[in-house]
């Protein structure tokens, strides 16, 4: 795939009223896109991944976790692969669930860390091993050590939109989370659609909720799951709604080792298509994008779930 297949008249651009400028897209693909592969992926491989994807434009490059590695076997090597990824000039953010984590990262030099918190009591449980306030309680000094290291940092909040066990998940209780992750020090949440079970009208209710609970919308990031193919539909509500920072996954790849209805975050590439026609900008080169996806998922032995991704490479061949 060249970036010249990509560059041509389509998507048309027919920009729409009420939408930002531009679009900072947090790029999860290393890691949350690659935590739930069965088959390690050697270590060379996700730095090439990342390096590639630096090379098409992506800012922010989430590059691994430092969690236990008998918790996520695929992110073990997280010591090994970020000395070989620091240099490029971009953003590296990297989850840290507890102060080790957060001592490991440090000292390797992130700049950009992110605790994952949970809205719902079941999937704290399931993923944490710990209720929501007993999880905030971790956090805190996690922060708060991080802060004064002179890192930013995200706060991660899944089940904003359905839990497998709970059901429908009140708007408080998300809020509630919210503001006791901000309360701590973080610099930015992402509001997670874990299950993929999100629409429009929640999405909209949720961040005006959100609003009106003083957490404006430039602090928020949203990170939708394409379980019943919503996550453009849940993208759009929320750049209507004045959030400009978008999750994705390059290819489409990722899912939830602790949540198994969970399947593939938003593709990237689906999502630079949609805000390339609504001329928005995002600093990324689809070409070589499409290229790194098709590069990766040779690499993993399965074609890619992007519709974009399958369009443009039918297109080339």
């Amino acid at each position: 795939m060249t970036t010249e297949a990509v560059t041509g008249a389509l998507p048309m651009v027919v920009p729409a009223t009420g939408l930002p400028a531009r679009v900072r897209v947090h790029e999860v693909g290393p890691r949350d896109g690659l935590q739930n592969e069965k088959a390690t992926v050697p270590t060379e491989v996700k730095a090439e991944f990342i390096r590639r994807l630096a090379d098409a434009g992506l800012t922010t490059i989430e590059a691994t976790s430092f969690v236990h590695p008998k918790w996520v076997p695929q992110l073990a090597d997280a010591e090994q692969l970020f000395p070989l990824v620091d240099d490029l000039p971009v953003d590296l953010p990297v989850l840290v669930p507890n102060e080790r984590g957060l001592e490991r990262a440090l000292a390797l030099g992130a700049s950009r860390v992110a605790v994952f918190a949970s809205a719902t009591e079941s999937f704290a449980k399931a993923n944490l091993n710990r209720t929501v306030d007993e999880a905030l309680a971790v956090f805190e000094p996690v922060v708060a050590r991080a802060k004064e290291a002179g890192a930013h940092v995200r706060g991660y909040l899944s089940m904003c939109f359905g839990d497998p066990w709970e059901g429908p998940v009140p708007v408080h209780q998300v809020v509630r989370v919210c503001r006791a992750l901000l309360g701590m020090g973080c610099d930015e949440l992402s509001l997670g659609d874990t299950i993929g079970v999100a629409t429009p009208g929640q999405v909209l209710e949720l961040l005006a909720a959100l609003g009106e609970a003083g957490v404006p919308a430039d602090v928020l990031g949203v990170h939708f799951h394409d379980t019943y193919g919503q996550a453009l539909a849940n993208t759009l509500a929320a750049l209507q709604h004045g959030v400009t920072t978008v999750d994705a996954s390059a290819g489409g790849l990722g899912g939830c080792p602790y949540a198994k209805s969970a399947t593939g975050n938003l593709a990237t590439e689906d999502l630079v298509w949609m805000l390339r026609g609504l001329g928005i900008d995002t600093g990324i080169d689809l070409g070589r994008l499409v290229a790194t996806s098709e590069w990766m998922a040779a690499r993993l032995g399965r074609p890619s779930p992007s519709r974009t991704l399958r369009a443009l490479s039918h297109k080339e061949q």
